[in-house]
């Protein structure tokens, strides 16, 4: 049987521009658009409430959280995948990229253990049951100040619906943790770490960089390329950093650091993701370039819900407000992140494409969402 379904007198967010008009929904991708008010037979009034492609999440910590809600809780996986992919679907997400570290360290001060491999698939086996609600893809961020990186990205093949793979370079005092003084307080605050147990990770990172920074880099370029992924930098400073990044073949950033790492990146045709909770809270929480700086020099591209999943709608809007134009706020978390990962079956409203799709309308200067559809089936 044909599954049909019309949304009409909805504000249409299209492509550049917004208009009143419905939708035809057939078999789970758009059939149709119509322009105007009319409300057919049979159809969802959705009186007047915007109507947007379904959000599309490149980089967010938040299956990691579920995982380990607190430091050495480790909670049971299915329960907290399905937790956290209804959570997404509450958001208006319906496809994730689900961000997993890849590179560990078994010794050491502060040490963390692998983890990725086995995650992931127990992730496919409830998509595979048809557990969940919206699209999954892998994000592994390889971690290239770490022991076992090489051997963890050998786990993957391309058959495990790896999209995007981001270069992570955590050494103190550089990239995101130029400030010692802000890594310190935030590895003391998150791991209990005592003054000793802190300047021994702190040399024992350093000790690693050294020995297995430059090979882990190289690796994991190959690595990308094997598995047929999009590989992203993360927290480029310098205009020197952005340069090696597009000669590794790098077209995402993911949180640059500084404006001029921005102005570098988008020379370089590199695509800058930021973080909504940056763009909302008007600042950095590690002290680096605001988002809005950014997004006022026409140098932010995409956005990222990274710890809190339900600041992507809020700070698409806010974008659209400072811009003046929601269309181009909300193609930052639809049409742009999707195209950049290669998937060009959704993230906007155009006859053939994936109904993924979300309703809102704006109470007190902030998104309300009424509903979530993911493949024309309604998920939130």
């Amino acid at each position: 049987m044909t599954d049909e379904m019309i949304l009409a007198n909805a504000t249409l967010v299209l492509p550049g521009e917004t208009v009143t008009g419905s939708l035809r929904v057939v078999d789970g991708t758009i059939a149709e658009i119509a322009q105007g008010a009319r409300v057919p037979a049979g159809a969802v009034d959705c009186g007047g409430d915007m109507l947007a492609p379904g959000l599309v999440e490149l980089h967010t910590d938040n299956l990691e959280r579920h995982i380990q809600p607190r430091p050495k809780v480790d909670w049971p996986h299915a329960a907290a995948i399905l937790a956290h992919d209804a959570e997404l679907a509450s958001t208006g997400i319906t496809t994730v990229f689900d961000a997993m570290r890849v590179g560990s360290i078994p010794s050491g001060a502060g040490r963390y253990l692998r983890y990725a491999r086995s995650l992931s698939r127990e992730l496919w086996q409830l998509r595979e049951a048809e557990a969940l609600k919206i699209s999954h893809f892998l994000h592994l961020r390889a971690e290239v100040c770490s022991e076992t990186l090489v051997e963890e990205l050998n786990e993957f093949t391309p058959g495990d619906r790896v999209g995007l793979v981001s270069l992570m370079d955590h050494t103190p005092g550089q990239r995101q943790f130029r400030d010692m003084a802000k890594l310190e307080t935030y590895m003391k605050g998150r791991n209990a770490m005592d003054d000793d147990t802190f300047l021994q990770h702190v040399s024992h990172l350093r000790m690693l960089r050294d020995r297995n920074g430059d090979r882990h880099e190289a690796e994991t370029v190959k690595a990308a390329a094997r598995l047929g992924s999009v590989l992203a930098s993360h927290d480029d400073t310098t205009p020197e950093q952005v340069a090696l990044s597009a000669g590794h073949g790098i077209r995402l950033a993911e949180f640059p650091t500084t404006i001029e790492a921005a102005e570098a990146c988008h020379a370089h045709g590199i695509k800058v993701i930021m973080g909504a909770p940056n763009l909302i809270r008007g600042r950095s929480h590690s002290g680096n370039v605001a988002a809005q700086d950014l997004a006022e020099r026409g140098l932010l591209d995409i956005l990222s819900s990274d710890y809190v999943p339900s600041a992507l709608l809020f700070s698409a809007v806010r974008l659209g407000e400072i811009w003046g134009d929601l269309a181009r706020g909300l193609a930052t978390v639809t049409r742009t992140p999707a195209h950049a990962v290669g998937l060009h079956d959704r993230g906007e409203i155009a006859p053939g494409l994936r109904a993924d799709l979300i309703r809102f309308r704006m109470r007190e200067g902030v998104p309300a969402l009424q509903s979530v559809w993911s493949r024309g089936q309604r998920v939130a």
